[in-house]
């Protein structure tokens, strides 16, 4: 009975000892405070998300006066958006009493966990806007990225999609565009074609070259500068290779060199400059056996 009276009389202090450092005379001071402070948080992030969105509205308009790409300009502004709401609930964290450096401590794990997990995604992400930023082809321009070739129909902070010759679309990550070597066959506004001609060793050089500069002057869509010009390539086995070369502008390339092909083959025909073609003189032998006679086959 004693050590039974006993080991109450210990129990009994402590619990004493633990209502009294709760303190229970305190609680609904505390629970105001706590609660206040909630209050507090909650209505500072109501303001806050309501300042960051008309923060980042005026720097879209801002972005958007400037002439910057309206793809770079939403995906900056959702970046600064992001960013901004987040240092906004860890300040209001912080200021409901929530520990701030283990909640920091783990959105950084989280992203590097995203970081690691969507590196190619990040890839194509990063240049992607590097491409917006210092533009190496626009919309509308025709291009070229390793072997692949078309006109630029859209470009994605992920893809950029072209539009080939034979009507198929192709859909290219920004990381493949961006670690090939783009051509860009429009950037300049003119290009230059060349065609080889060959005539005969019996024709008048001189001549063909002179119908070959009236048919540059004929044709409005071949460019007076660059100057365009024709000279003597080779001597090959059965002709003199003429090479002919001139400038237009990219939208009319293609009709100015199929015109000038045309234009040099009827004038050539008109004026009898031959234009041969590669022949083979083929010598059949019969070896007779002498075992067999001249009589027999």
């Amino acid at each position: 009975m004693l050590a039974l009276s006993f080991a109450l009389t210990k129990e009994s202090d402590a619990m004493h000892d633990l209502l009294g450092r709760l303190n229970l005379s305190d609680l609904p001071q505390r629970i105001a405070h706590i609660s206040l402070r909630v209050a507090i948080a909650i209505l500072l992030l109501l303001v806050g998300i309501w300042v960051i969105g008309r923060l980042v509205n005026l720097m879209r308009r801002a972005l958007t006066r400037g002439h910057m790409d309206p793809t770079l300009v939403g995906f900056l502004r959702n970046g600064v958006y992001g960013a901004l709401i987040v240092l906004l609930a860890v300040s209001v964290l912080d200021l409901a009493g929530f520990p701030s450096a283990s909640l920091v401590a783990a959105v950084g794990a989280a992203g590097l966990a995203i970081g690691l997990a969507l590196q190619g995604s990040l890839s194509n992400l990063a240049w992607g806007v590097l491409l917006i930023v210092f533009r190496p082809f626009r919309i509308g321009d025709f291009v070229q990225f390793g072997n692949i070739m078309g006109t630029v129909e859209r470009i994605d902070l992920m893809q950029t999609y072209l539009v080939m010759p034979d009507n198929r679309e192709a859909i290219v990550p920004n990381s493949k565009v961006g670690s090939d070597a783009i051509i860009n066959f429009n950037r300049l506004g003119k290009r230059r074609f060349e065609i080889t001609v060959g005539i005969g060793y019996q024709d008048d050089i001189g001549r063909a070259m002179q119908i070959v500069r009236e048919a540059f002057a004929a044709d409005p869509r071949i460019l007076k500068q660059p100057e365009p010009g024709v000279w003597v390539n080779a001597l090959s086995a059965s002709t003199v290779d003429l090479v002919i070369r001139a400038w237009a502008h990219f939208s009319d390339l293609w009709e100015a060199q199929t015109t000038l092909t045309r234009t040099v083959k009827e004038r050539f025909d008109a004026e009898g400059i031959s234009l041969p073609f590669p022949q083979h003189e083929v010598t059949v032998k019969q070896i007779i056996d002498a075992a067999q006679g001249p009589g027999k086959p």
